[in-house]
């Protein structure tokens, strides 16, 4: 059963259907804001917790899903995490006030906390070597297509119909998923039985749940904000106490020994830095077409079209490269190629047509797709299957905190440049406040004021606060290269068994 070749992949196939549906909502309810606002009458900071309490659920529970999948069993963690997904999608779609969507949208954090490892963790399970290589590929494509698809597939629904349907949208997704694993998954866990690390999973998740919000904080009201601070040293403190808690106790939430694999820590570390890197892009790009180019949110939402194609060619060349270059050369390579994309877009200008975006975005997501799966399979390569999914999650942690960083500190950067820039001589000093706020804030300003001069300044100062976040980006990616090239191992530090994995065929 589960030698058959053809079964395995369309196990995949169905996987990357949930995955599709989790990587959706990370970003299609952007477009929906504007309208939430109107039919929930929420305010501003309601608006925020309907997007930050699905990152806060998410980031709290990846650890305890990927060990409870281990130990009870894969199979039916993820059914269980595609049917919450799939109800509270509903949930969503039908609320009547912004606190019963903030209650349904953790909900839907809860699902694909448990949806985004143990999807990830089948894959030692069910493949080895070169096949699990290219099933990193597929997922890892999977795990990024959503992204830029949400806001084009929100846009078009919120045209024609109502802004419930962007939570639906998720339900025909989650159907095909259940039925095929139901179907075609075999459950697996690990043969090792251990206690439960209820300390454990406490100070992770406390501490998890402290650093998200004090950076998402942090990235609304200025790294000056005491209340972000706080919670970001308060959850660190939790997170070198539950460090400390694994290296004494016997049956530790997470095996701290998958460390000492250096393929399995830099794989890691070098698909946190691309994810920083790549969070910043499409933090940046939706406003400058948004207010610059003066697209609507379906036109932006095709517009990172360039991003996915150039993905797909990258990975599909890594695939067919990476057995007799390594992951080594071919992570390197993509993160030269992530550089030089990003410096070419650190070029842009105000006048800079749709092209030259379409150019640098494509080379961007090339070295992406060259980078994020090679990185990953590296690190997923190192874990046993019964350790797959505390392995997993452990890796989505990281990625999950480094996007998170990677949003707050590039939107303080793009955000006090656009401030140190702007030019509001000749404007009261309400008005010129009013402008400070954001791009979005100073060209609804010029546009009421019908000026010119104004709405010149405004964009000019976003788009060089947006070279300078994609400045910096670049920083990371040579960063990245440098680190690919003086420590990620050019062959594997061990062969995980095989044989430690219970499977209920």
């Amino acid at each position: 059963m589960l030698n058959s070749n053809s079964r395995k992949w369309w196990v995949l196939g169905a996987l990357s259907f949930g995955l599709l549906a989790v990587s959706l909502d990370l970003t299609i309810l952007n477009v929906a804001l504007p309208t939430l606002a109107s039919d929930l009458d929420a305010s501003t900071s309601s608006l925020q917790w309907i997007v930050d309490s699905y990152t806060l659920v998410l980031a709290a529970l990846l650890l305890p899903a990927g060990m409870l999948g281990d130990r009870f069993g894969r199979k039916k963690f993820l059914l269980a995490a595609l049917v919450v997904f799939g109800v509270a999608s509903v949930g969503c779609a039908f609320s009547d006030s912004s606190m019963t969507l903030i209650a349904m949208r953790c909900f839907l954090g809860l699902g694909a906390a448990f949806i985004m490892p143990l999807s990830m963790a089948v894959l030692p399970v069910l493949f080895e070597g070169a096949e699990r290589t290219k099933a990193m590929m597929l997922w890892t494509m999977a795990n990024m297509f959503g992204i830029p698809l949400g806001p084009i597939l929100g846009g078009w629904l919120l045209k024609h119909y109502d802004w419930g349907s962007v939570f639906l949208i998720n339900l025909p997704f989650a159907a095909v998923a259940i039925i095929a694993v139901a179907w075609l998954l075999p459950e697996s866990r690990s043969a090792v039985r251990t206690s439960f690390d209820g300390t454990g999973i406490v100070t992770s998740s406390l501490g998890l749940i402290g650093i998200t919000y004090g950076v998402i904080r942090a990235g609304e009201h200025g790294w000056s904000d005491p209340l972000a601070l706080g919670a970001i040293v308060i959850g660190f403190l939790l997170v070198l106490s539950f460090v400390l808690w694994q290296r004494r106790t016997s049956h530790p939430l997470i095996d701290l020994t998958l460390f000492r694999s250096a393929r399995f820590t830099w794989g890691a570390v070098l698909a946190t830095i691309a994810t920083f890197a790549i969070f910043g892009l499409l933090f940046a790009t939706p406003l400058y077409f948004q207010i610059i180019q003066g697209a609507d949110s379906l036109s932006t939402g095709l517009r990172l079209l360039p991003l996915i194609g150039g993905l797909i060619v990258g990975a599909k060349i890594a695939q067919s490269l990476i057995s007799g270059s390594g992951a080594k050369v071919i992570a390197a390579i993509g993160f030269g190629v992530i550089a030089v994309g990003l410096v070419i877009g650190a070029m842009t200008g105000v006048d800079s047509g749709y092209g030259y975006a379409a150019i640098w975005i494509t080379i961007t997501g090339f070295g992406l797709g060259m980078v994020m799966p090679t990185s990953m399979d590296a690190a997923l390569g190192e874990l046993s299957a019964e350790r797959s999914g505390i392995g997993s999650a452990l890796i989505m942690v990281m990625r999950q905190v480094g996007g998170a960083f990677g949003v707050a500190l590039l939107g303080t950067a793009l955000n006090s440049t656009y401030r140190s820039q702007l030019d509001l001589g000749g404007v009261s000093d309400s008005v010129a406040e009013t402008v400070r706020q954001s791009v979005v804030m100073g060209s609804m300003i010029a546009d009421r004021m019908s000026s010119d001069s104004l709405r010149l300044t405004v964009h000019q100062s976003f788009v060089q606060g947006m070279d300078i976040l994609l400045i910096i980006c670049g920083g990371f990616a040579i960063a990245g290269l440098v680190l690919t090239i003086l420590f990620l191992p050019r062959t594997s530090d061990a062969h995980p068994s095989k044989q430690a994995v219970k499977l209920d065929l």
